[in-house]
């Protein structure tokens, strides 16, 4: 084995270097002090510093592959975005990137990327820079350019590169989504040349290398679609699409994507410089700020709680209605064992057909399916108790009924176990009087959808044992979730801050604001939906209940168009019938029928009392973590992520303009605007 010749006396400390026998050159990436590769500045400075040097004398082929078992490279280095002060440097840095890139590119042997798990964003753009890429084989997605989740867009050469290799249509995809992909769908858009075992990729590069095979190239349509006589209609169309899925005001990285292919087309150089002035100054944009913000709140989701002393892999949960059934079907399909218990089979049987639809869609493998069908039994005798890790209750919301299943289940659970409840509003002091240990008691509030709604609030009280927290935190994060920890008060956090918004809308619908116009209004902010297609979506039935809780709490008073649809079994979705008629899962709208005139502040009206409520929770210690809480709701709601959370919005927009607002609107409305004591102290 001979080393690359380097200059004299020269250690680089991210990447190792030797040439085989065969003068095959392996160019391997080891960041130092990290489980995961990412491409920092001194990363890409050392990485073109070697391409120099190899490039003197090439090899007779180059393996580029990752010292870490965890993976290929997982991206840029998100830490230094966050110390971008100007577009220029944002520039620079890009720059730095693409020069290294091309010169991998450019060298004058043939070079192949071996990537080992993901390959995400840079990394995806490294391999791309190679002319080869082996993946391997692995069933999940693990490959993608999810940049725009990050306000940004691919800026390493990416948008050129992904373009030539795949063609346009199946780069839009990649780019445009965020999603990433299998190796095996890889393969089929040519981004990956061949799919090999763990024990074989040595040879497998070797092979490529000496296989003289022709480097992937975009389809024949793609390369049509690519000329400049074809590229305005078919940009004009791809704007079409994703005006659909985003406001450019709001999300400006994909439109910036299409603009640039629309352009250049992929074909020149100055394509490339012209990628890294749109990535430059989208970092920069407050959109990619909130986002890149949101990344690392939700990293901080990720890591609550300390390790705890024994695992949560048997879980008996307790109620097979919709919450209870998708709670316990989330879990079989995140690998624990799980028992289903209710009154009868009849009442389970839905909960498992449901279970099986889930798994149907969400594995990857025949085996995987079966394997999470025989995770999940139906239990009516409640034998999986004294086995269980974890019992969770998830029963209807009567204090009666829950303390009554509780004397009965803590005779049968083991030594150990936790009992949690899923209530969205029944405080847990009053729910644990019944229970020998009640400091082992928490709650643990899913949101419906469970499968897709990603925010879990663990619910204490003052006196929880620290121990049970961590294994809910642990129990939580096994699952596929972010935990939230809230103090047990009314509504917690998601619920108490939805009350007002929602209750604001049948405000505006009394004024005669209609019900599409009030839901386009909280879209246009950001929302993922209105106020009024979620309480269809979550239950009117719920609704009223949250909102009599909440309206005892904080001497509210409950709309009292609830109640009269409750009694007409007018229940939202799930009835077909709510405010909206509802059809194939989809709320039936029609175009704006206001009888009044649209208030010019509707935005303010819907979200600002969202606002104040959020102020209220930091306040009062509901979350005592302003970060954490700004994490919670956008997770937990779906609180516009480009906005960086309610109190980030809160400071970007300044406390005094909604100071000011809030004050008007009380003077004009009355209490439900009063502003909360606790902006005296918000920062």
């Amino acid at each position: 084995m001979n080393e690359i010749k380097m200059p004299a006396g020269r250690e680089f400390e991210h990447w190792r270097h030797r040439v085989d026998d065969q003068n095959i050159a392996w160019l391997c990436i080891d960041k130092a002090d990290g489980k995961v590769n990412v491409l920092s500045g001194p990363v890409l400075t050392e990485l073109d510093e070697l391409l120099r040097s190899i490039a003197d004398a090439p090899p007779d082929g180059l393996v580029l592959h990752s010292g870490k078992d965890s993976g290929f490279v997982m991206g840029a280095d998100i830490n230094e975005f966050t110390k971008i002060k100007s577009a220029d440097e944002g520039f620079t840095l890009a720059r730095l990137a693409q020069q290294a890139l091309g010169r991998l590119e450019d060298l004058a042997c043939p070079t192949v990327a071996v990537i080992n798990g993901f390959a995400l964003g840079g990394g995806l753009e490294l391999a791309m820079a190679c002319n080869y890429r082996i993946v391997v084989d692995n069933a999940k997605p693990l490959i993608g350019l999810p940049e725009v989740q990050l306000g940004i867009h691919p800026g390493f050469g990416g948008t050129v590169r992904t373009v030539r290799i795949s063609g346009v249509r199946a780069a839009m995809e990649l780019m445009l989504t965020g999603k990433s992909i299998t190796a095996a769908k890889a393969r089929r858009i040519g981004l990956v040349d061949l799919i090999c075992d763990m024990a074989d990729w040595k040879s497998a590069a070797v092979e490529v290398l000496r296989s003289s095979r022709r480097k992937a190239r975009a389809p024949f349509l793609d390369r049509l679609m690519n000329l400049s006589v074809a590229r305005p209609l078919v940009s004009k169309m791809l704007r079409k699409q994703v005006a659909r899925r985003a406001r450019k005001d709001h999300y400006p990285a994909p439109f910036a994507i299409v603009d640039l292919w629309a352009e250049y087309g992929a074909s020149s150089d100055a394509a490339y410089e012209a990628e890294a002035r749109s990535i430059a100054g989208l970092m920069v944009g407050q959109t990619s700020r909130n986002l890149v913000r949101v990344f690392f709140l939700q990293n901080r989701l990720k890591s609550q709680g300390n390790k705890p002393t024994s695992q949560i892999r048997k879980v008996h949960v307790v109620g097979a209605g919709v919450m209870g059934g998708d709670i316990a079907a989330w879990c079989a399909l995140r690998g624990l064992e799980v028992t289903l218990q209710d009154r009868a089979d009849e009442y389970i049987q839905p909960s498992l057909e449901r279970a099986h639809a889930l798994f149907d869609r969400k594995t990857y493998s025949e085996s995987d399916r079966q394997s999470a069908y025989g995770r999940l039994k139906a239990d009516v005798a409640g034998d999986g108790v004294a086995g269980a890790d974890l019992v969770i209750e998830a029963i209807f919301e009567d204090l009666d009924a829950k303390q009554l299943l509780y004397k009965k289940l803590q005779g049968s659970m083991k030594s150990g176990a936790v009992i949690a409840t899923n209530t969205s509003s029944i405080p847990l002091e009053e729910l644990r009087t019944v229970l020998d240990q009640p400091t082992r008691f928490v709650g643990l509030h899913f949101f419906n959808p469970v499968a897709r709604m990603p925010l879990v609030e663990l619910v204490r009280c003052a006196d929880t044992d620290t121990a049970v927290l961590d294994s809910g935190f642990e129990f939580i994060k096994s699952i596929g979730k972010y935990g939230l920890e809230c103090a047990s008060a009314p509504g917690f956090v998601v619920n108490r801050l939805l009350a007002p918004y929602m209750g604001e809308a049948m405000h505006l619908a009394q004024e005669g604001v209609s019900f599409a116009d009030i839901d386009n209004a909280a879209e246009r902010f950001g929302m993922p939906m209105g106020p009024v297609e979620l309480v269809d979506t979550v239950g009117i039935d719920v609704a009223l209940h949250v909102s009599k809780v909440l309206g005892r709490a904080f001497n509210r008073p409950v709309p009292e168009s609830l109640a009269e649809m409750v009694a007409k079994k007018q229940l939202g979705r799930k009835s077909g019938q709510g405010f909206y008629r509802w059809k194939d899962g989809k709320a039936v709208k029609t175009e704006s029928e206001s009888t009044g005139s649209i208030p010019a502040d509707i935005e303010d009206r819907l979200i600002l009392p969202m606002i104040n409520e959020a102020v209220a929770c930091l306040a009062e210690d509901v979350v005592n973590d302003a970060d954490l809480l700004d994490a919670g709701v956008i997770f937990g709601t779906g609180f516009a992520p480009f906005r960086g959370g309610p109190l980030q919005y809160a400071r970007n927009r300044g406390t005094d303009d909604i100071l000011q607002v809030l004050r008007r609107y009380e003077k004009q409305f009355g209490d439900r605007f009063r502003p909360h004591a606790g902006w005296r102290d918000f920062r």
